[in-house]
């Protein structure tokens, strides 16, 4: 298969909706504006600045109505699925050429929930000729009503059947923003008042989310990159040159439908009732759009500046200007150089770019890339601070990671690197996208200790997604490693500083076929030392990987664990804040217990791919010889144990038959055939046996039982 897709689709955001914190401000109710209709063009335009949702309205429980999905009730019959206006269907040609959409989510069953006979209503985040137009052609691929059409009985007044929260204007640079904000939609507010005036009509609202030029393409020039999906508003002249560059790499995505009856039911005064809804759906953009493009990031300046105003940053630096003896502007600029040191520099150009150089190398290193469990983790990702916990058996798991959560819709983490990984120019161009370097050892250095904690604590209070190895090296004996909880242990006592956003860790296997650091491996595991990375050894070695064949790559999802159900079990937290000095009797139980419950979640999303099944069966052989006749059975016996008592739900077997397991490992050059009149036989010489042994640990485990 090819190595990875570009643009892989992004499943339905069922859980958007839910955990929603705060309360809502008491504060006067505004009046909602009225948003001016559009029957034509002229009008359509005059809609068409985009606009960002307010990403700091404040937050409100969950409502009743969006507690479970809407029941299906009788309604009027809806105008039909009848074609758009005549200057939607113009402009609407003018653009095909230009647009290509993926739309999630990308079953068709899962439409008919949208299409059940009652009125469908379309919200936006923001107004636009271009979101319009889009929002149109989504529709018409789906099979569902046109939001260019009136509903029946037109409750909008506006002859069209999509609203949107806000309109916000900027220049034709997409500089500067007029004074003109919308904050909450006048035609919302006019769709509640139909519902108390009829009581049979009950509107399906459809929150629909469009992207532009989100994912990487091989075909796309770094020029596109500028104008790619981000969080800065834009004006018109930006979006038509992001849509000429970049819209065919549209993603549009539906949400679950939610029932306006269930909203008027609740009996709020109109304007509060707008208020709240309005909010409810601004948190639910403002997740989409951090899922898939990304928290609004601060500079590497702005981040360094809170890291050095914190308390305990400010005594260590106070702290070791004593023990210098020195003045304390010469503590802190030791203090800010570390801080440098330590923090990543994360550019989304620079991201995209490193996504269009590393598919050709993907597609000639590997035979494909193998994403499971994918959905699932989106599905649980929205609403939490993620932190990626995956294997550490190689140099490319860093970029592979970060990469597949490219391609996929999901802003790659920021990844807790080496210091050794900060080569010149390499070390640039990681922390550029979004490595940020610890050193080896912070025994003995309490300010650095102090700078690096702090910089911790602030990427979780931040949202931002955090990867690290908590075993700490590579393995390379291809079992696990005992977990080394220093990383683990700055982010609980982060997130217990400042409870603000829950932490969900994400387990991953990745599974490799053949392993770019096997010839290191072999001579570290004889008694060499290890050699220390520099930038000439990379470059010497680019060539040589180019020209070799890795296999097939699986990288598996595991289950995620909640922070917040290991504290209820093992601390029994009140959830208020735990200042930095003190240190609760729970706490090393409760991270050793996070520790435990990440390793074996990663064991029980293991991959079983080729050359695992023929590292079990020749390994266990004297001579690491076996007949083709004894080996293909050997291979199916252990597949159909692996079927018939799965070690659990997330583990993934090859579905190659043993023939093509055998030719694939000839084909890498893992299996040595010697012919015999009475039947081949195929063995593995000594070094490869030595290699072997890695692939047979990774999945030993799951034979033991």
């Amino acid at each position: 298969m090819s190595a990875m897709p570009n643009r892989p689709n992004l499943p339905s955001q069922a859980s958007l909706f839910d955990a929603e914190p705060a309360v809502e401000p008491a504060t006067t109710p505004e009046t909602p504006a009225s948003d001016p209709s559009q029957p034509d063009a002229s009008a359509a335009a005059e809609a068409s600045a985009p606009a960002q949702a307010g990403a700091d309205s404040p937050q409100l429980p969950l409502p009743a109505f969006l507690s479970q999905p809407p029941e299906p009730t009788a309604a009027a019959p809806r105008a039909g699925k009848a074609r758009p206006p005549l200057w939607a269907r113009v402009l609407g040609k003018l653009i095909d050429p230009w647009l290509k959409l993926d739309i999630e989510p990308n079953e068709a069953d899962q439409f008919q929930r949208f299409d059940d006979g009652r009125p469908v209503c379309y919200v936006l985040e923001d107004y636009g000729l271009s979101n319009a137009l889009i929002l149109e052609r989504a529709c018409r691929e789906a099979g569902l009503p046109s939001p260019l059409q009136p509903m029946a009985g037109d409750p909008l007044g506006r002859r069209r059947a999509y609203v949107a929260l806000s309109r916000r204007h900027a220049n034709a640079l997409g500089l500067l923003p007029g004074p003109e904000h919308k904050t909450h939609s006048g035609s919302l507010a006019r769709l509640l008042e139909a519902h108390r005036r009829d009581p049979a009509l009950d509107v399906q609202l459809v929150p629909v989310s469009i992207f532009v030029g989100q994912a990487p393409n091989r075909s796309s020039g770094w020029f596109s990159v500028l104008f790619s999906e981000n969080w800065t508003l834009v004006g018109r002249f930006r979006r038509l040159l992001a849509l000429l560059l970049n819209g065919r790499d549209t993603l549009v995505q539906f949400a679950p439908p939610v029932a306006l009856r269930g909203i008027v039911g609740e009996d709020l005064p109109p304007e509060r009732t707008v208020r709240k809804l309005s909010r409810v759906l601004r948190t639910h953009f403002r997740r989409v759009r951090e899922v898939v493009v990304g928290p609004d990031l601060s500079t590497r300046r702005m981040l360094v500046d809170k890291v050095l105003a914190a308390d305990s940053v400010r005594e260590a630096i106070a702290d070791q200007a004593r023990r210098d003896k020195s003045k304390p502007e010469a503590a802190w600029q030791k203090a800010h150089a570390m801080a440098y040191e330590i923090a990543a520099d994360y550019s989304h150009p620079m991201v995209r770019s490193l996504s269009f150089m590393l598919t050709p190398v993907w597609n000639r290193i590997y035979r494909g890339v193998l994403v499971h469990h994918l959905d699932k983790f989106k599905q649980a990702a929205p609403g939490y601070e993620v932190v990626y916990v995956p294997t550490h058996r190689s140099h490319m798991d860093y970029l592979l990671l970060s990469y597949l959560l490219y391609t996929h819709g999901v802003v790659p983490p920021h990844i807790f690197a080496g210091i050794n990984l900060n080569l010149p120019v390499v070390g640039t161009i990681l922390r550029k996208g979004g490595a940020f370097f610890a050193r080896r050892s912070f025994k003995g250095n309490a300010l650095y200790s102090a700078v690096f904690r702090e910089y911790m604590a602030q990427l979780v209070a931040g949202g931002y997604s955090i990867e690290y190895f908590i075993e700490g090296g590579r393995s390379r004996t291809g079992r696990l490693l005992q977990p080394k909880v220093g990383s683990l242990a700055m982010t609980v006592r982060a997130y217990l500083r400042q409870p603000s956003r829950p932490v969900l860790f994400q387990p991953i296997y990745i599974g490799y076929e053949k392993l770019m650091e096997g010839r290191s491996y072999l001579d570290e595991l004889s008694g060499k030392p290890k050699e220390k990375e520099s930038i000439w050894q990379l470059l010497m070695g680019i060539p040589k990987v180019l020209r070799s064949n890795f296999g097939q790559v699986v990288v598996n999802f595991g289950e995620p664990i909640k922070l917040g159900d290991v504290l209820d079990a093992h601390a029994g937290w009140d959830g208020k804040p735990v200042p930095e000095d003190e240190k609760p009797a729970w706490l090393s139980e409760t991270i050793d217990a996070l520790a435990q419950n990440i390793q074996v979640n990663v064991n029980r999303a293991a991959d079983v791919n080729p050359i695992n099944l023929l590292a079990l069966a020749l390994l266990s052989t004297p001579q690491h010889a076996m007949g083709e006749a004894d080996l293909l059975a050997q291979i199916a016996l252990s597949q159909t144990l692996l079927r018939e008592v799965p070690y659990s739900d997330y583990v993934t077997v090859t579905p190659h038959t043993p023939a093509q397991i055998v030719a694939h490992g000839e084909e890498i050059g893992t299996l040595l055939r010697t012919a015999h009149p009475l039947g081949d036989v195929l063995s593995v010489g000594d070094e490869n046996a030595v290699l072997l042994s890695y692939f047979r640990n990774n999945v030993l485990h799951l034979f033991t039982a």
